[in-house]
């Protein structure tokens, strides 16, 4: 069984220039244990994955494969054809119906958040469009992991300073790419993108039943 990724900069493999910023896509491999085609790329929308690299994704995909689906950053960005209830929704569909088509179970994901706070709290960036993935998810019985609940709550959760680890912040001089500094609360850093990976990990585990064989031990009390 192979773990096929099919997404936008938030999952694809860090550019040697830019690294320490990446996507959760190359940290899968080390939490799963099968092996991981990350075939995501920077500024991928649904429309322009299944333009470039889909058919090659596909030729690989083998009956009992994953393909995991993450995307809408920059769809919204196009929403005159990737509306989240027209376009988008339209072309996941039938990334779910190719992945079934071949014998393999596709796993849709709703995106990450941004980190921007105000305040204590995070503030929703991706409008309509993770709601759109939980309602086709829920229309087609096709697994859900809502990176966008999970992403919010962890930034929420270690607060807006020391969240901000997680992302790609570097002051003047402190990275040759970026010799006048950036602050970019879209992609991750090394530490963010492991976190993701991680959680993406454990939520295949859940979604393909893989604990749960052992017997029940909430009788036993621990002192």
């Amino acid at each position: 069984m192979t773990y096929h990724l099919a997404g936008d900069s938030t999952v694809a493999p860090g550019k040697p220039a830019e690294l320490p910023l990446t996507g959760w896509g190359d940290f899968l491999a080390a939490h799963v244990e099968a092996p991981v085609r990350n075939l995501a790329f920077g500024g991928a929308t649904t429309e322009s994955f299944l333009q470039e690299p889909w058919d090659d994704l596909m030729s690989q995909v083998r009956p009992g494969d994953t393909v995991i689906i993450q995307f809408g950053h920059n769809d919204q960005k196009q929403p005159e054809i990737l509306a989240s209830r027209g376009g988008y929704t339209d072309r996941l569909r039938r990334m779910v119906g190719d992945v079934r088509g071949a014998g393999a179970a596709a796993v849709l994901c709703t995106s990450c958040e941004r980190r921007w706070f105000d305040r204590a709290h995070v503030t929703p960036t991706h409008g309509d469009y993770p709601n759109a993935v939980r309602d086709l998810a829920q229309e087609l019985d096709a697994p859900l992991i809502d990176l966008n609940v999970f992403t919010t709550w962890l930034y929420e959760d270690l607060g807006d300073e020391e969240s901000r680890g997680l992302l790609t912040h570097f002051g003047p001089g402190e990275h040759p790419q970026w010799p006048g500094g950036v602050a970019d609360d879209t992609h991750f850093h090394v530490r963010g993108a492991e976190k993701i990976a991680a959680f993406v990990a454990r939520s295949l585990r859940a979604i393909e039943r893989r604990d749960g064989d052992g017997p029940a031990r909430g009788g036993e009390l621990v002192h």
